[in-house]
């Protein structure tokens, strides 16, 4: 018997109300998880991208040299594999007067002179291509003097 009188005593949420406190939950919890996956997303959306920004030649057809100026313009460090001048891999690359081994690293907003190795006669239009460590390509095209 005592306990008929308890439940016919007790008190409950009504279903309205119910509803709106679980919608008020879910809403606080969506927008902590959009907090949460907004802070995520720069780490995840570093770009990759170098620029030649100059080339310029000394022309010799023994030892001639192309000197290349790149940047890395990117947000994260960009890593070069492979060079090429005109689909053919040059003898050596010269970076900052020593003859380096590919690959070579390039941090966010750095720049450097490249000097490539390459038979350069005046008139002909040379194309460099740097090859990344995740495949992106980068161009550049100019006709020594």
């Amino acid at each position: 018997m005592k306990t008929r009188k308890l439940l016919k005593n007790a008190k409950a949420l009504s279903p309205v109300v119910a509803s709106i406190i679980l919608i008020a939950v879910t809403v606080a919890v969506s927008i902590a998880v959009a907090a949460w996956m907004a802070g995520l997303i720069p780490m995840f959306s570093s770009t990759e991208q170098m620029q030649v920004t100059n080339m310029e030649f000394l022309a010799d057809p023994v030892n001639g040299h192309i000197y290349v100026t790149v940047k890395n313009t990117g947000s994260a460090s960009v890593i070069i594999n492979e060079c090429w001048v005109n689909n053919v891999k040059p003898t050596s690359v010269i970076e900052n007067g020593t003859i380096t081994n590919l690959p070579l690293t390039w941090t966010a907003n750095m720049g450097k002179v490249l000097s490539i190795t390459q038979t350069v006669a005046s008139g002909y239009t040379y194309q460099v291509k740097l090859l990344s460590a995740k495949g992106n390509q980068f161009f550049y095209s100019a006709t020594c003097p």
